[in-house]
């Protein structure tokens, strides 16, 4: 299982494009995001990738991203009041990554959407943290991979995910 699982949270497709979709969601890896989380790392993948440094305008990254426009600037905006992007009016306007992209990491643009579901709970248990004191049956396999894909939103950069496409 772990061997598939590498395959796949290193491999950037899976978060530029997601593993299968469903009614407002995204599965990576076995962990459910939002569609606005998903589009949040498309479009810093994106403008990682294809911006250098200018300001582009929300409906041309959603033409090129072939997302909903509305849909996109309410998850532009969002960023940008969370420190990632910077939002700037007028004719040289848009949206640009407000750091370089090597640090930016995921979990600065996925906690704005998934809040405190950033942290996986308890795979039996979802309301409760995951813990060795108050261990379920699934504790010993559930928290490796818990603990992988923690330290794979905290280590990723929006630089390693580039979406070059």
């Amino acid at each position: 299982m772990a061997s598939i699982m590498d395959k796949s949270i290193h491999n950037p497709d899976c978060v530029s494009r997601g593993l299968s979709s469903g009614a407002g969601s995204v599965t990576l890896v076995g962990v459910n995001f939002s569609a606005s989380t998903t589009h949040a790392l498309r479009a810093t993948a994106w403008l990682a990738a294809h911006a250098d440094g200018e300001a582009v305008l929300g409906r041309d990254m959603a033409r090129k991203l072939k997302i909903p426009p509305d849909y996109l600037s309410k998850v532009l905006a969002t960023l940008a009041r969370s420190g990632v992007l910077t939002a700037s009016r007028g004719a040289k306007g848009g949206y640009r990554l407000a750091r370089a992209a090597e640090r930016i990491k995921l979990v600065d643009v996925v906690t704005p959407f998934e809040g405190k579901r950033v942290k996986a709970g308890c795979l039996l248990r979802p309301d409760k943290p995951c813990r060795a004191s108050a261990a379920c049956s699934a504790h010993t396999s559930w928290s490796d991979v818990n603990e992988t894909y923690r330290e794979f939103l905290e280590e990723t950069t929006v630089a390693d995910i580039r979406d070059t496409h």
